[in-house]
């Protein structure tokens, strides 16, 4: 069969499948409803970015925990790090989580150390786990620079070991799924890296009909080719999504207006990247994607948590390309000009951890890596502890750790009518999806014209809302009475600071070029935006930053408006998002250095605005 052929036979397949299921939001396999059920759907948090020992770098970064410690850590116990401490989540259990191993070398390090297995007979073993760490090192070097090379160390691709262990993993899923409490989805990481740019994706999968093995970079580094392979997992049943991550990393490739072969999008592309890639990870330990200063010069709260390199490099990453509002935008101007989107996607955070379970809580911090960065001295966030980690060998000059800029970040939110892996994973796939840096602030949204702005009661509110309006992760079109409303809601993270405003940020074409524009459409306190600016006064919120105490009496536990754009044109293609932002409080880095007692790094931020995202509403003209 022809890729030809197999795409049409995906694309009917995914056709029947979406309007069976995933419109529907959601029901579990059994057709029973959980306790929790909700029609007008719950807002449950998750992370779908887990690395346990099974992923070759957080075992040789000492992480010995497993997949199953992994779901108890989301479930609030605490689990072992690999510093030999314990970790715990503060903020209380998650609601769903995916173990993502990386699907390269699976497993393979473990096993390493197993005299039984064929692979811990070999040399390159050896060194792997010798004690002697310039050996370990270099063996590991020589190991990750394949991912970036393309050049596999088939002596240590072991189908057996690796089947084996992502059985274990998808074993895992099925042990730990509590329906109605607690949701864990079989998943991996496929780790594309060209010359050390970043194109990883984390594939999810509905459930846990899987296939033998994971589809690894080590098949094809081109992520068409992975969409490929989804496509023909659907035609046997098996569904499954892609995410990418650390579009902030990929130095420009992640969004582009060509394909992996340099030639310009087109339909099929379009529909089948969408088909396949339906939400995005855009914030995490190693950066928020949102956007960035360089690309939206008149967005003061664009510079928020920006990784500013290639992972483990000092070469910067550019920009345009690496960022979503950029994709957003880049995606308008397809659509105005060829009537194409391949960047109609939905929002969600995660962690990224290499230590089986994440750290989200800027008070207590415990870093990414493992024995990299599990010391005050590793994550570098103090004046005292300012010292480069240099990993530059032969192989990889230049390369560099500075763990100074990650983030305590993220969580994956979604709204979904029950806890089941059916009912969130329909809500990915209808990008009713957000993501946090950390809190568990909750964001509704809505576009539309049959809002009846006289309901009061949550309920009813809600009710018309579904009735008459595109929720986040939608479309909505052409007007039929006035111009659109905007439902916006925020609710306050109780355990986290107070909220200071909810934003939209809104995009669209004059000319064939994207324009954007930061509206304030409710602020905290009484504050009202200014007419022309669109902008609120800056609150009376406060932090000290000796305790890191702050201002408890400024700011707001929920923000709910109705909007009208007051620059809306029907003939305009447009998206809109929501972002929130809580009032300051300190960043990890500055509760860090006051509990050691001295300063924090001048380069660092000392303080943190932790925010949510929306994923957007488009409005499409032609619709």
């Amino acid at each position: 069969m022809t890729r030809k052929i197999r795409l049409i036979f995906a694309c009917l397949l995914f056709a029947v499948f979406s309007t069976s299921a995933f419109a529907m939001g959601g029901a579990n396999q059994l057709g029973a409803q959980t306790p929790d059920y909700n029609p007008l759907n719950n807002a449950y948090f998750g992370d779908l970015h887990i690395h346990t020992r099974y992923s070759f770098d957080a075992f040789i970064f000492n992480t010995r925990e497993d997949p199953d410690a992994a779901y108890r850590f989301g479930k609030g116990e605490a689990i072992t790090h690999g510093m030999g401490h314990k970790i715990r989540l503060s903020n209380g259990p998650l609601d769903f989580m995916a173990v993502t191993d990386h699907a390269e070398y699976l497993g393979i390090l473990p096993a390493m150390t197993d005299p039984e297995q064929p692979v811990a007979k070999l040399s390159i073993s050896q060194q792997m786990i010798s004690k002697d760490t310039a050996k370990a090192q270099a063996a590991f070097q020589q190991l990750a620079n394949t991912l970036m090379n393309g050049q596999t160390r088939q002596e240590l691709d072991d189908k057996k070991v690796i089947g084996a262990t992502w059985r274990e993993i998808v074993d895992a899923a099925d042990r730990h799924y509590d329906p109605g409490t607690f949701t864990t989805f079989a998943a991996y990481e496929w780790t594309s890296t060209p010359a050390g740019q970043n194109l990883h994706r984390n594939v999810v999968f509905r459930d846990t009909n899987v296939p033998d093995l994971p589809y690894s970079s080590l098949d094809s580094a081109n992520p068409e080719d992975l969409w490929d392979w989804l496509d023909a997992l659907r035609l046997e049943g098996i569904e499954a999504l892609a995410i990418p991550h650390n579009s902030n990393a990929s130095n420009g490739i992640m969004f582009m207006k060509t394909d992996w072969d340099g030639k310009p999008v087109d339909a099929t592309y379009a529909a089948q990247r969408m088909r396949n890639e339906p939400i995005v990870e855009m914030t995490q330990v190693k950066g928020t994607s949102d956007t960035h200063p360089a690309l939206s010069l008149n967005d003061e709260w664009a510079d928020f948590e920006i990784f500013p390199t290639l992972i483990a490099s000092n070469i910067p990453s550019k920009p345009a390309g690496s960022y979503v509002r950029d994709a957003y935008r880049m995606g308008l101007e397809l659509e105005s000009s060829k009537g194409l989107n391949p960047y109609q996607f939905g929002m969600i955070g995660a962690s990224d951890t290499h230590n089986a379970g994440g750290s989200f809580d800027e008070t207590a911090y415990f870093g990414k890596v493992g024995i990299v960065d599990g010391s005050s001295q590793g994550r570098r966030a103090t004046a005292k502890h300012n010292r480069l980690v240099d990993t530059t060998t032969a192989d990889t000059p230049g390369a560099v750790l500075d763990a100074g800029h990650w983030g305590a970040s993220g969580l994956a939110g979604v709204w979904a009518r029950e806890n089941t892996r059916e009912a969130i994973y329909d809500a990915f796939r209808r990008k009713e999806t957000f993501a946090t840096s950390g809190p568990r602030m909750r964001v509704r949204f809505f576009a539309g014209y049959g809002f009846d702005t006289s309901l009061t009661n949550s309920d009813e509110i809600l009710r018309n809302a579904y009735r008459n309006a595109a929720p986040m992760g939608g479309t909505f079109g052409k007007p039929w009475g006035g111009a659109p409303r905007f439902l916006v809601w925020a609710m306050r993270d109780p355990s986290s600071a107070w909220l200071d405003r909810v934003q939209i940020v809104k995009g669209w074409v004059v000319d064939g070029k994207a324009q954007e524009q930061i509206f304030d459409v409710a602020c905290s306190d009484g504050r009202e935006p200014d007419i022309a600016s669109h902008r609120c006064e800056e609150s009376d919120a406060k932090v000290n930053l000796k305790d890191c105490s702050y201002t408890q009496g400024v700011g707001a536990s929920e923000l709910r408006v109705f909007w009208k754009d007051p620059d809306f044109d029907p003939l305009q293609h447009a998206f809109y998002y929501v972002r929130v932002l809580e009032n300051p409080t300190c960043r990890w880095s500055t509760w860090e250095a006051n509990r050691l007692g001295t300063k924090p790094r001048k380069d660092l931020p000392l303080t943190i605005q932790e925010r949510a995202w929306s994923s957007p509403i488009w409005y499409d003209p032609e619709s």
